[in-house]
């Protein structure tokens, strides 16, 4: 199933890794979670809880704010 919010939140947390040159797997380590759970992020395809998109936020060195209003 294609859920349009978590689509658009994990193309904007892809956009910000893409622009800071970090790989998933780095996003992952730094984040505690695997390159598994990063990549199903990015495609929208994994319903994550609210403390993980901080945990992804902080990893980033961006605040949750930045990642919902990504323009790309």
């Amino acid at each position: 199933m294609h859920d349009e919010l978590l689509f658009k939140l994990g193309q904007s947390i892809r956009y910000i890794r893409l622009k800071k040159e970090m790989s998933q797997e780095e996003l992952g380590f730094k984040s505690s979670l695997s390159t598994n759970s990063i990549s199903a992020i990015e495609r929208g395809s994994y319903n994550f809880k609210i403390k993980t998109l901080y945990k992804i936020a902080n990893s980033l060195g961006v605040n949750v704010e930045e990642i919902l209003n990504c323009k790309f």
